[in-house]
């Protein structure tokens, strides 16, 4: 009886998922806060350095470019790597910054395998609309821990996505690391 009314509503047909609500996902998939390739005025990537680091989500500021935890985080850790400077390509870059980039991926890489034992990463910047980039007028570097089997059982067989740790606690376990 409850599983007619259900289709009655339109809520289609049990799939026998568990749900973990994350609402604040909403403001991603809205698109909210992306900034226009024009300026950056309304660009997240300009305004986080201006905060403090625990408001911003920052694990390390270097010169030219800070390591900030993803909001919006894939597993646990995923970090970016972002220039202070609001520029959408790569290719527009200074080698003061792509060194410093290099390095901040580097160090990123070795404080998430000593905080989270990762087992592997996936780096990358998604470029443009065709490449991906949900933010394309700021450019940023994704820093991905994995871990064998950390998509492929929970998501497939437990339907669930997992993310072990408050934000802001993970930005003061790699802060502390970092140091």
């Amino acid at each position: 009886m409850a599983d007619d009314a259900v289709r009655q509503r339109g809520a289609g047909e049990p799939d026998q998922l568990e749900r973990l609500w994350t609402p604040y996902r909403m403001a991603y998939v809205r698109g909210d806060d992306r900034p226009s390739t024009s300026g950056s005025d309304e660009c997240p990537f300009c305004h986080i350095p201006t905060l403090d680091d625990e408001a911003g989500l920052v694990v390390h500021r270097g010169t030219s470019a800070y390591v900030v935890l993803n909001l919006y985080p894939y597993t646990a850790g995923h970090l970016m790597i972002c220039p202070y400077r609001h520029i959408p390509d790569y290719t527009d870059t200074t080698d003061e910054e792509v060194v410093e980039i290099g390095a901040l991926t580097k160090r990123a890489m070795t404080v998430l395998r000593s905080v989270s034992n990762a087992e592997g990463f996936n780096l990358g910047m998604n470029q443009g609309q065709a490449g991906g980039a949900g933010i394309r007028a700021h450019l940023h570097q994704h820093v991905v821990p994995r871990w064998v089997g950390d998509s492929n059982f929970m998501p497939i067989i437990g339907r669930t996505k997992t993310l072990p740790q408050l934000l802001t606690e993970t930005r003061e376990l790699l802060a502390a690391a970092w140091r």
